[in-house]
C-alpha cells in the first residue's frame, strides 16, 4: 500500500511489508470474531492500524483504527458488527503516514452498489491512474484509494436498481489489467468475497475451507487459528469469487502477462515461520539456509546464536551443520514498539537496547557466529556488535542467510532509496570494518534459491539483482536509485562509495509515463 509521507524509527533496519490481508465467508458463523482471530494471526505483516468490513446481506459496516489488532477491536465492538461475510486488513505503510485515513479497509458507496477494499502490495502507476480518474494532489492516501475509485467508476456506469449481482466482479475484470505491480486484495460487497492476487503473485494469499465456509488470507497460519484447513495458495493472476453458490476462479489477466514471481523475502523474512508457501515449509527453507551457510563461509567457533526472531531458524541450520553448539545471546523485548524516535546517535543506540539485549553469561570470552536474515541499512547490525563486544565476546562471525541487499524494492516492501542501502554503497570488506566484526558472509543466491525447496517456481529477487519484473516508471524510481556520495553515520572517514551505476529505465509501450 502506497503512500504518502513514512515515519520510520531510525534505529529499525530490518525490511518492512505492506499489509495483511484476510476475508471470510461463512454464514450463520461470527465473522467479526474470526475476522479479528485471522488479524492476529497476520500482525507480523503490518502494526500500524487494523480494520475490518462486515456485511449482513444488505449493508457493509466498516470499523479501523491505527495501531495493533488489540487496540483497534473489543468484544462489545465485535458483538456489535453482525453478518455472513467479511474482510479484514493489518497495515504497514511503505512510505505512507500512520493516520486512521490511510487505515484499511477502504469504502466506497456508488448508487446502489456499496464495496469494501483490503490491498497488500504496492502499485507503480498510482500517479497515473489518478491522473486518468482527475484525482486532485492531496486527495490520494494510497494506490488502495485510487483502486477503490477505479471501481466505483465502473460501479457507477451500472444503472440504479440493476439486479447485477455481480457487478463488483464485473468491475475488477475491468480494472485490474489496467493495474501494474504488486496487489494480492480482497474484495467485497453486500453478498460476495473476491480474492485477487496480480500476474506475477509477488504477494502471497491462500484460500481455505471451513465445515461450512471459505477463507482468504495472505498467509496459511490465519486459516489455522480459525479452524480452516488449507485448501491451496492462489494462483498468479487469479481472481477467487466466494458467494452463496461457492467459490469459483476467474482469469481478468492477458496469459501472457502471468509469470510467477513471488517475492523472495517471503521466505526470508516476512512470512511467519509456520507458513506454507509454493507448498514448502518456510521454517524448514530458513534453516536449510544456516546449512547451506555453513557449508559456504564455515568459521572455527564456539557458539552459533541467531539474531531474534528470525535469524534463529538459520542459526539452527548452522550449528546443525557445523557442529558448532547452538544457544542463545540476545533477549528480545517483544512489547517494544516500531517506532522509537531518536533525536541523537546516543539515544538511538538506547533504542537498539530496548529491543535487544545480550545474554553475558553465554557470550563471555567465547567465539560467536551470529546469524542473520539481512542487512538493509545497518545500523542495528553495528549497535548490535558492538553490544556483543562489551559483553565480552572474544570474536564475532556475522553470517547472513541472504544475499547482499542492493536494491530499493517498488512492489510493497519499504527499504528507502539506493543511497540508504549499506549493500548497494560498500564492497563487503568495507561492510566488515563498518560493522566491525571478525568475518562476515552472505548466502549466494543460488545456494538461497535452493533453501526454499522450490527452485524453479519463480521468484522475484530485485532487491538482490536490480531485476525488475514490472517496469518502474521513471517519475517513479529515479530519486529513489540514485546513489550520491555521502558519509556513513558515526564513521566520518568513511565515505559511501557513488561508483556503482544506477538502473536506467526505458519505458516501454504499456508503461504510463
Amino acid at each position: 500500500m502506497n503512500t504518502v509521507e513514512n515515519v520510520v524509527g531510525p534505529d529499525d533496519d530490518t525490511p518492512k511489508e505492506a499489509c495483511g490481508v484476510f476475508g471470510v465467508y461463512a454464514p450463520g458463523q461470527p465473522v467479526s470474531h474470526l475476522t479479528y482471530l485471522g488479524l492476529f494471526a497476520l500482525q507480523h505483516r503490518g502494526q500500524e492500524a487494523a480494520g475490518m468490513a462486515v456485511s449482513d446481506g444488505s449493508a457493509i459496516t466498516v470499523v479501523k483504527e491505527t495501531g495493533l489488532v488489540s487496540n483497534a477491536f473489543d468484544d462489545r465492538t465485535l458483538s456489535a458488527l453482525n453478518g455472513h461475510l467479511a474482510i479484514g486488513h493489518t497495515r504497514y505503510s511503505t512510505t505512507g503516514s500512520s493516520v486512521w485515513r490511510n487505515a484499511q479497509p477502504v469504502y466506497r458507496d456508488v448508487g446502489d452498489h456499496t464495496l469494501a477494499l483490503a490491498h497488500n502490495g504496492n502499485l507503480v502507476n498510482t500517479r497515473s491512474l489518478a491522473d486518468e480518474l482527475g484525482m486532485l494532489p492531496g486527495t490520494v492516501g494510497s494506490d488502495s484509494d485510487v483502486v477503490a475509485e477505479l471501481l466505483a467508476s465502473e460501479l457507477a456506469k451500472v444503472p440504479d436498481e440493476s439486479s447485477d449481482h455481480r457487478a463488483l466482479e464485473r468491475a475488477l475484470v475491468a480494472v485490474l489489467p489496467r493495474l501494474e505491480g504488486a496487489f494480492s486484495i480482497v474484495a467485497m460487497d453486500e453478498g460476495h468475497i473476491i480474492g485477487v492476487r496480480d500476474p506475477h503473485g509477488f504477494r502471497p494469499m491462500c484460500l481455505g475451507k471451513l465445515d461450512k465456509g471459505w477463507v482468504l488470507a495472505s498467509e496459511s497460519p490465519a486459516l489455522d487459528v480459525v479452524g480452516a484447513h488449507l485448501v491451496r495458495e492462489l494462483d498468479p493472476g487469479e481472481m477467487i469469487v466466494i458467494d452463496a453458490t461457492g467459490c469459483r476462479s476467474l482469469w481478468p489477466f492477458d496469459s501472457a502477462d502471468i509469470e510467477p514471481r513471488l517475492c523472495l523475502f517471503e521466505f526470508v523474512y516476512f512470512a511467519r515461520p509456520d507458513t506454507r508457501l509454493y507448498g514448502q515449509s518456510v521454517h524448514q527453507a530458513r534453516v536449510r539456509m544456516g546449512e547451506n551457510l555453513a557449508e559456504q563461509a564455515p568459521v572455527d567457533a564456539d557458539l552459533v546464536m541467531g539474531v531474534p526472531e528470525s535469524g534463529i531458524p538459520a542459526a539452527e541450520g548452522f550449528a546443525r551443520r557445523s557442529g558448532i553448539p547452538f544457544g542463545h545471546g540476545l533477549v528480545k523485548n517483544r512489547y517494544i514498539g516500531r517506532t522509537f524516535i531518536a533525536p541523537n546517535q546516543q539515544m538511538r543506540a538506547l533504542g537498539v537496547r530496548m529491543k535487544l539485549n545480550p545474554l553475558r553469561d553465554n557470550i563471555a570470552g567465547q567465539r560467536l557466529v551470529v546469524v542473520d536474515d539481512s542487512i538493509v541499512r545497518g545500523t542495528t547490525t553495528r549497535a548490535m556488535v558492538s553490544m556483543l563486544r562489551e559483553a565480552g565476546a572474544s570474536e564475532v562471525h556475522l553470517r547472513v542467510s541472504s544475499p547482499p541487499y542492493k536494491w530499493p524494492c517498488f512492489y510493497g516492501m519499504d527499504t528507502g532509496t539506493r543511497g540508504e542501502l549499506l549493500a548497494a554503497n560498500m564492497s563487503i570488506e568495507e561492510i566488515r570494518e563498518y560493522l566491525n566484526v571478525d568475518s562476515l558472509a552472505y548466502l549466494t543466491l543460488e545456494r538461497l534459491l535452493s533453501a526454499t525447496g522450490a527452485v524453479g517456481a519463480g521468484f522475484c529477487d530485485a532487491c538482490l539483482t536490480g531485476d525488475y519484473p514490472v517496469a518502474i516508471p521513471e517519475e517513479v524510481g529515479k530519486h529513489i536509485l540514485e546513489i550520491t556520495p555521502t558519509r556513513v553515520p558515526d564513521a566520518p572517514g568513511l565515505l559511501l562509495d557513488s561508483s556503482q551505476e544506477a538502473l536506467t529505465f526505458i519505458a516501454s509501450d504499456d508503461v504510463d509515463e
